[in-house]
Formats: structure tokens, C-alpha cells, sequence
């Protein structure tokens, strides 16, 4: 596929995983901010709905984990669910409030469930920002559902079926293939399985697509799969990233 403008960056993409949840809490205004002062252009986050259809910047299907409140997100109501405070101190974002706070920003989105589907799109309708997101989730329905509802203006990554795709292309098994996502953002191993090789991100480079590797915390890591030529790194470790990339002159002051 063509390049996206959300790709279009000199050099590797540094992303800040949930805002970087080892220095802030994750998710968190604080936190997405403390990235871009930092120099990020990218930031990674995770979209849920409400019982009454509020698309929230939060990754787990309960408040439970990272809130003082308790319960399932999609089941509470926005009035709810905008009591709980991560670690006990930050106000869960909407995501069109993430948006505007962070005009200049770049944002890749994961809808976690398939109740979140209409509530982002409408977001990214009202707000403008499709240009400037990249929608990856690992559910390929969601993922097309999103793309169906928004158009082909919109970056993509690989869900677990365009990932088994791209893993049989670096293998040259089956008949020559062809990609309709942007990007393949994965772990380096899945379920025993090492996904970043060189001849994954070989057959992926061919056909135009970016390799995102996440989640990435340690600089020794880091540098390696550098050297090995992935498009981008997410990590929850965004000043340790920062340095990596700097130490390698990825990074514009």
C-alpha cells in the first residue's frame, strides 16, 4: 500500500505506550502530555464505550486495575465512569478531550471492544482527526467495521489474520501477497512463535507495510530490533526510548 501521512516520518516512530505507563499513570492526560513535552509526534492509546455510548481513552474492560472505582466500563454510564480516578488521581479521558488537548499529535487506537466501534468513528468524524490516527485492534472485524464506516483515508494496522498473511508471505508460502493495511503492529513473540525476523519485516518492507514492535523497555532490546530495521518501537518507557533514539540520531529536539 501507498504510504500513509501518518507514517510519513523520518526514521524509526518512537510511540508512547498508553502516554508511557511506567512514568505516569497510563492513559492519563499527565501522561500523554509528559510524552510530547518529551519530543513524541506519536502516542499510543485504547478505546472503550460506555453504557451510553461515551468513547473513553482506557484500555481494560473493568475500572478495577488502574482506578479507585469498580466496574465494567461498557456496563456504567459516562456520569459513572468519569468518578473512577487512575491511581487514585487522574480523571479517565474521553477521547475526543485527547484530540483537542493534543492537536499537533499523532494517535494510534485500539478499540477494545466491538461496543466501541460507532463511538470512535463519530469522534473522528466530529473532530477532524482521521488524517492523524491509526486504527489497530486485535479483533480484524473491528478493525474493518472502523475502516468500512470512515474510507480508505484511513491508516490501518494488520489484525491476527493480515499478520498470518504477512508471516506466510516472509516464508514465500501460497501465491504473492497482497496487503490492505498500513501497518503490522506485534509483539516480538506470540504463543512460542518469534514474529520479528528479518524476513518478516523483508516481505513486509516489499509491500509497503511498517512494522511496529511493541512493548519494548529495555534499551538493549531496543537498539536490537533497531538494527534490524523495524519502522517503530512502543514502549511504556517513553524517556528511555527518547535516549535510545537520540544516542542513534532518530531524535529531533
Amino acid at each position: 500500500m501507498a504510504r500513509h501521512p501518518y507514517l510519513d516520518v523520518d526514521g524509526p516512530i518512537a510511540f508512547a505506550h498508553r502516554g508511557g505507563a511506567e512514568e505516569f499513570p497510563e492513559n492519563t492526560l499527565r501522561a500523554f502530555r509528559h510524552a510530547v513535552d518529551l519530543g513524541y509526534t506519536h502516542v499510543e492509546t485504547d478505546v472503550h464505550a460506555t453504557a451510553d455510548g461515551v468513547a473513553v481513552a482506557f484500555h481494560d474492560d473493568s475500572l478495577d486495575r488502574v482506578t479507585d472505582g469498580k466496574g465494567v466500563v461498557g456496563d456504567l454510564p459516562w456520569s459513572r465512569v468519569r468518578q473512577a480516578r487512575v491511581a487514585g488521581t487522574d480523571p479517565i479521558m474521553l477521547l475526543d478531550e485527547l484530540l483537542e488537548e493534543l492537536p499537533d499529535t499523532r494517535i494510534n487506537i485500539d478499540p477494545k471492544s466491538d461496543a466501541a466501534v460507532g463511538p470512535l468513528v463519530e469522534v473522528l468524524r466530529r473532530t477532524g482527526a482521521v488524517e492523524r490516527v491509526c486504527v489497530c485492534s486485535f479483533s480484524d472485524r473491528r478493525t474493518r467495521q472502523v475502516r468500512d464506516q470512515i474510507g480508505g483515508s484511513l491508516c490501518v494496522g494488520a489484525g491476527p489474520r493480515g499478520i498470518a498473511r504477512l508471516l506466510a508471505a516472509s516464508a514465500r508460502l501460497g501465491a504473492p501477497a497482497s496487503f490492505d493495511f498500513h501497518a503490522a503492529q506485534v509483539p516480538v513473540r506470540s504463543k512460542g512463535l518469534t514474529l520479528v525476523r528479518p524476513a518478516m519485516l523483508a516481505a513486509a518492507h516489499r509491500h509497503g507495510v511498517a512494522v511496529h514492535v511493541w512493548t519494548i523497555d529495555e534499551p538493549a532490546e531496543m537498539h536490537r530490533l533497531l538494527d534490524m530495521g523495524v519502522d517503530g518501537i512502543m514502549t511504556d518507557r517513553p524517556s528511555l526510548l527518547r535516549q535510545v533514539m537520540i544516542e542513534r540520531g532518530h531524535w529531533e529536539a
